[in-house]
């Protein structure tokens, strides 16, 4: 039987960490790792791809892609080499999951929209949950989010879980009320409070905000992506019309910059579309 050339590749990369977690002849940093010094990187490689993927780089997300399949596999030989699991029970497990989660093409369901099969992969999610932990609290879940996401992301989870079991305003213009109560208590802990208290009155203003987002269909984690982009192109432009240091130039020096860069920067982008 030919063996396909993906599994060969696949293989090989197996076969190279394995070298590189030889006690007798690997490398010294890679003998160091354990599963926690290695999440930095983890989150790291899939930043980047996400990166690779949003500038359309073909070779980069090739890159950053191998980069990010690295990450598995050194968990997964780091942890088979004390017994615990290996790389196939990693395939095994998410193969087993997929065919559980699309009975729709893997068994006889049928089902007519996207939504549907959201539904029933909700629905199956619920009962192997059920299966092992012993149907947890909402609140339990909600913790999870904020564990393993980043923080905005484990905002807008947390607000569309809460709103869908009923914890949710009437209508937007209450969750406006409760910004402007939001903004209200955070410019007044910033007054008269300590540094705790601020903090916590910026999370609160900053959670109502991603409530807004979710009334009106945003994503504030891609909104805050394409500001700081917006940020950095509109600075640079600033950066190349400076005919001395920045920190020479006047408040309103740099007003006048920037408006001529965002003016700019506006001008090519409608001569593009």
């Amino acid at each position: 039987m030919t063996v396909s050339p993906i599994l060969t590749s696949i293989q090989e990369l197996i076969d190279v960490v394995a070298q590189l977690r030889d006690p007798l002849g690997g490398c010294p940093w890679d003998l160091a790792q354990t599963p926690e010094t290695l999440i930095p990187y983890i989150i790291e490689e899939a930043y980047e791809v996400v990166d690779a993927i949003r500038r359309r780089e073909r070779d980069a997300i090739v890159e950053e892609l191998g980069d990010l399949l690295l990450q598995v596999i050194l968990q997964a030989q780091i942890a088979s080499e004390v017994n615990d699991f290996t790389l196939e029970d990693v395939a095994k497990s998410i193969s087993e999951k997929l065919i559980r989660r699309h009975p729709h093409v893997f068994g006889d369901i049928e089902v007519n929209s996207v939504e549907e099969v959201h539904q029933n992969w909700e629905q199956i999610k619920a009962q192997e949950k059920g299966e092992t932990d012993k149907t947890p609290s909402l609140s339990a879940k909600l913790s999870k989010y904020t564990r393993q996401m980043p923080p905005l992301m484990a905002g807008m989870k947390i607000s569309k879980k809460a709103a869908a079991a009923g914890f949710e305003w009437e209508t937007v213009e209450d969750v406006w009320t409760k910004f402007h109560e939001e903004l209200g208590e955070f410019q007044h802990a910033l007054k008269h409070e300590d540094k705790a208290a601020q903090q916590g009155e910026l999370g609160d203003l900053l959670f109502v905000i991603i409530n807004l987002a979710r009334w009106h269909d945003l994503d504030p984690s891609d909104a805050l992506h394409e500001t700081n982009l917006r940020f950095i192109q509109r600075f640079s432009k600033v950066e190349a019309y400076r005919d001395r240091p920045l920190s020479e130039y006047s408040l309103q020096e740099f007003e006048r910059l920037w408006q001529q860069a965002k003016a700019e920067l506006a001008q090519q982008k409608s001569q593009k579309e």
